[in-house]
């Protein structure tokens, strides 16, 4: 029995979500027979020692990378420490772009802990200082594209927020009372304070 109203319609899957699954499957199969080829050349020991050397150096790429992450957090809730103690404001450390090239770093130290040769030579490239930083140049463009474009009231709002800077870098939560006697609207994390004449 059908009541006359359209049948509802399926979310649109993005591009991403669609193409994605189809370019793991095209990567690991290159992998694959990239490894035969070369095993077939060169012989299966030269491909096993390729494919170790490949593991030892992503560890120790990840390794030095998270220590410099863990590093810098340190210094920064340090810095954050004694600001606090001094009753000064905070200031903000100065980025030299190392710090935003950590994660790529980490991501190039992770592509050669995978088995295949191409991840070991995507992670490599990660390794040069210059294609790190045109990355992150190109992923910073990127995501403020994202962002100027996303509707208001979204996840983008709550960037905006998060980017905001006081002088003090204290957060007042309260609620705003106009002259007129009408109240903001009410919170829901907590009771609204009594009113004063």
């Amino acid at each position: 029995m059908t009541t006359g109203a359209p049948p509802p319609l399926a979310p649109k899957r993005s591009r991403a979500r669609t193409f994605l699954p189809l370019g793991v499957a095209a990567w690991l199969v290159l992998e694959i027979w990239l490894l035969t080829v070369v095993a077939d050349a060169a012989g299966g020991l030269t491909v096993l020692a390729l494919l170790v050397g490949g593991a030892v150096l992503g560890a120790v790429v990840v390794k030095r990378a998270g220590r410099r992450a863990f590093r810098n957090l340190t210094s920064t809730f340090q810095q954050a420490q004694e600001a606090a103690r001094s009753g000064t404001a905070p200031v903000p450390p100065e980025r030299t772009g190392a710090e935003d090239r950590n994660g790529f770093l980490m991501l190039g130290g992770l592509l050669l802990m995978l088995p295949g040769l191409i991840s070991d030579v995507a992670g490599l490239l990660l390794l040069v200082p210059p294609v790190r930083s045109l990355l992150g140049r190109y992923a910073e463009r990127a995501v403020e594209r994202r962002m100027s474009a996303a509707p208001s009231g979204s996840l983008q709002d709550a960037f905006q927020q998060a980017r905001i800077h006081r002088p003090d870098g204290k957060v007042v939560p309260g609620e705003v009372i106009r002259q007129d006697g009408e109240q903001a609207p009410r919170r829901a994390d907590g009771p609204r304070p009594p009113l004063t004449p």
